[in-house]
């Protein structure tokens, strides 16, 4: 016997939503620090994370989580892959590079993985959804009271970190997500003048 799907509740306002989107700001990965979610919180994160439009249910995403140890042991890769791109630069530069994942309690790599589509939904909109992906994730950390904050930086487009990720052919990374916790609120950063990006169609 199949099962019925569950009716979802129609859209209802919610003020608290709203104010929260209109405040909401990225956090700076430098500054977080412990705590960081508990297994739980991570499974629901994750869990609305994947609530993005996915055309044809392809699912063309998938995560890698960096965890205590994890984030250290994954040092190496980053500081090889740096030092083969930037040669001449000095060894601190390396050691400061192997550090990055260490800077969150916990880093999510967003991996965007478009799936052959014989009904013809096209990569790109594919690649849409892992974006769309990442900023469910922060919006759902920062909703746990975690900071977050979105980053790619050079080892996004690196080769050799894309084959330690473990990445296939088709597979690119659509961003690193850092969740911790902050003591201090980010600073607002300057918002687009909105009269210059909206224009209605006339004909």
């Amino acid at each position: 016997m199949s099962e019925t799907p569950a009716t979802l509740s129609l859209p209802q306002m919610q003020p608290d939503v709203l104010e929260f989107l209109k405040s909401r700001r990225s956090n700076l990965a430098k500054l977080m620090t412990e705590p960081g979610p508990d297994a739980g919180q991570i499974q629901d994160m994750l869990n609305i994370a994947a609530r993005v439009p996915d055309h044809r249910k392809l699912t063309p995403w998938r995560f890698i989580l960096f965890q205590g140890k994890a984030r250290e042991k994954f040092g190496p890769h980053l500081a090889s892959a740096f030092t083969k791109a930037n040669p001449n630069l000095p060894v601190d530069r390396a050691l400061f590079e192997a550090a990055r994942f260490t800077r969150a309690p916990l880093v999510i790599a967003i991996i965007s993985s478009p799936k052959d589509c014989p009904r013809g939904t096209p990569k790109w909109e594919q690649e849409l959804s892992a974006g769309a992906a990442c900023f469910n994730l922060c919006l759902a950390a920062q909703s746990y009271g975690f900071a977050a904050q979105w980053l790619t930086e050079w080892y996004a487009y690196n080769a050799d970190i894309d084959k330690a990720l473990g990445l296939s052919g088709e597979e690119r990374v659509a961003g690193y997500i850092y969740i911790g916790s902050v003591k201090t609120a980010p600073i607002e950063r300057a918002r687009p003048d909105m009269d210059t990006i909206i224009h209605h169609w006339t004909g």
